[in-house]
């Protein structure tokens, strides 16, 4: 299992009318635990989209257990749980300043050949940097 953490102070504008985060944001901090975590294992989307292949969002599971709210920092802890295939599963738990757990996730994303737009394997250097995670 491959686990990491970032950290995202919540924005005035990511708040609605209540100081609560707005529950659409909580997709876009998936999304930014899921892209810092590949720079922690020295790679990005970009790197995977100069190599020909994407990783489109298949589904995404969220629930709230208590509103984040204006100014707080948040910890997202990110997981990969399985050795990804064809497919990737992320996991997220997001803690607020008290280390209360407010938000549980999972996105599934699908590895695709962008000249086919079939899917396909994780390039190679993806598997190996995620190898000593899953032996």
């Amino acid at each position: 299992m491959f686990t990491f953490k970032c950290n995202i102070r919540v924005r005035y504008g990511e708040t609605d009318q209540m100081g609560y985060v707005y529950y659409g944001n909580y997709a876009e901090y998936y999304e930014v635990a899921r892209v810092e975590m590949l720079r922690s294992l020295g790679t990005s989307y970009k790197d995977m989209e100069d190599s020909g292949v994407m990783m489109p969002v298949l589904d995404l599971f969220c629930k709230y257990i208590k509103p984040g709210r204006y100014d707080e920092n948040l910890t997202i802890t990110v997981s990969i749980k399985e050795k990804p295939g064809v497919r990737i599963k992320f996991h997220y738990e997001i803690h607020n300043e008290q280390n209360e757990l407010i938000n549980l996730g999972e996105t599934t994303l699908v590895f695709v050949d962008m000249e086919s737009g079939r899917p396909c394997m994780p390039p190679d250097d993806f598997q190996t940097r995620l190898s000593p995670y899953f032996s």
